[in-house]
């Protein structure tokens, strides 16, 4: 495998995409669930984010609805490892060969998840990593891409580093997005990242043990449903979402969160909202005065376009971010008393709100 190291994780995917050939008019399947620069990334480069619905269990790219998008501009798909849960990759790759399409991995939330036996930042074309300070290891920023193709490797070095000085020395015939940036990690960022390297394993199980454990322990709270791992799958928790059911429960999310920071549980609600909602697609402006590159084709991003991940933010997801803390067993246990003193004092919040 092939590795490079980028200024930052957006950027990864940016080059990803360039180093694909991506070009005004092409369409790239993307999640809506997610940080806001995986869907951006397209628009660089003219291409058409086009919003595939998410499971609601993982919360990751749902491959039927993936194949319902693609047409004869589809280039590439982006599937996200959201919250740390690998997304169903074995079935979009089999997707993306049979169309002859691009698989991105964005796995910035996820190193050391895994489907099956393999790592998730192995499977794909090209896979990308986040050095951010709020992930499982950091740089303060950084960001890699990793792949196995000799020649998306080398464009992908080219592009972060002024290809197009080099490109007649090198004899590089494909000149597509050859137009190169100084996307250059720093020596000192890097020596960081080696590192916090040598420690992931540890960083990464000792999240994955306590965030089990807090499932565990909540899993028999009807109304709560702690994050699924799917079989054969491992889960790294950047984010540990719960799903609420407000039927179950007798009182609303947002009584819920206030009873739960209240009792010191640290949280946030619903995670994004979905991104096709975002001013630039709801106005459909990007680049220059006629609305380019939405104006390639016929677009629309209405509400209601993905209902899952709309759900999900506006009724469901209750997350917590453990990358921040010393995860100990006490810190754990108190985390478990907070939820289930909220639980079980739930008829008084139904009294009092």
């Amino acid at each position: 495998s092939h590795g490079l190291c980028v200024f930052n994780g957006t950027i990864a995917i940016e080059i990803a995409l360039r180093s694909c050939g991506i070009v005004p008019g092409d369409e790239v399947i993307v999640p809506p669930f997610t940080m806001s620069a995986t869907v951006m990334a397209p628009l660089i480069y003219g291409g058409i984010p086009v919003f595939a619905d998410i499971e609601p269990e993982t919360f990751c790219l749902n491959p039927t609805s993936v194949e319902q998008l693609i047409t004869t501009k589809t280039k590439a798909i982006i599937a996200v490892n959201l919250f740390g849960h690998p997304a169903e990759l074995s079935r979009l790759k089999s997707i993306a060969e049979r169309n002859n399409l691009w698989l991105i991995a964005d796995n910035a939330q996820g190193p050391l998840s895994m489907e099956g036996d393999s790592l998730c930042g192995t499977i794909g074309d090209i896979s990308i990593f986040s050095l951010n300070y709020h992930k499982h290891i950091h740089t303060g920023e950084g960001g890699m891409c990793l792949t196995n193709d000799d020649e998306l490797a080398q464009r992908l070095q080219l592009i972060r580093n002024h290809g197009e000085n080099v490109i007649e020395d090198k004899k590089i015939g494909n000149l597509n997005n050859m137009v190169g940036f100084n996307y250059r990690m720093t020596e000192l960022s890097a020596a960081v990242g080696i590192a916090q390297l040598s420690k992931i394993h540890q960083h990464v199980t000792s999240r994955e043990s306590a965030m089990t454990r807090l499932s565990s322990e909540l899993h028999d709270l009807e109304g709560l449903t702690p994050p699924v791992v799917r079989e054969d799958c491992r889960h790294v928790y950047y984010q540990w979402a719960l799903r609420f059911n407000e039927e179950l429960i007798g009182v609303s999310r947002e009584v819920f969160s206030k009873a739960l920071e209240a009792e010191g549980f640290p949280h946030f609600l619903g995670y994004v909202e979905p991104l096709y909602l975002l001013p630039v697609f709801q106005n459909l402006t990007f680049m220059g005065d006629e609305n380019f590159p939405f104006n390639l084709g016929s677009y629309e991003y209405k509400k209601g376009l993905c209902p899952v991940a709309e759900d999900m933010y506006e009724n469901q997801l209750i997350l917590f971010a453990p990358c921040p803390y010393d995860l100990t067993d006490e810190l754990v246990s108190k985390l478990i008393k907070c939820v289930r003193r909220v639980y079980e004092n739930r008829n008084e919040l139904r009294v009092r709100f």
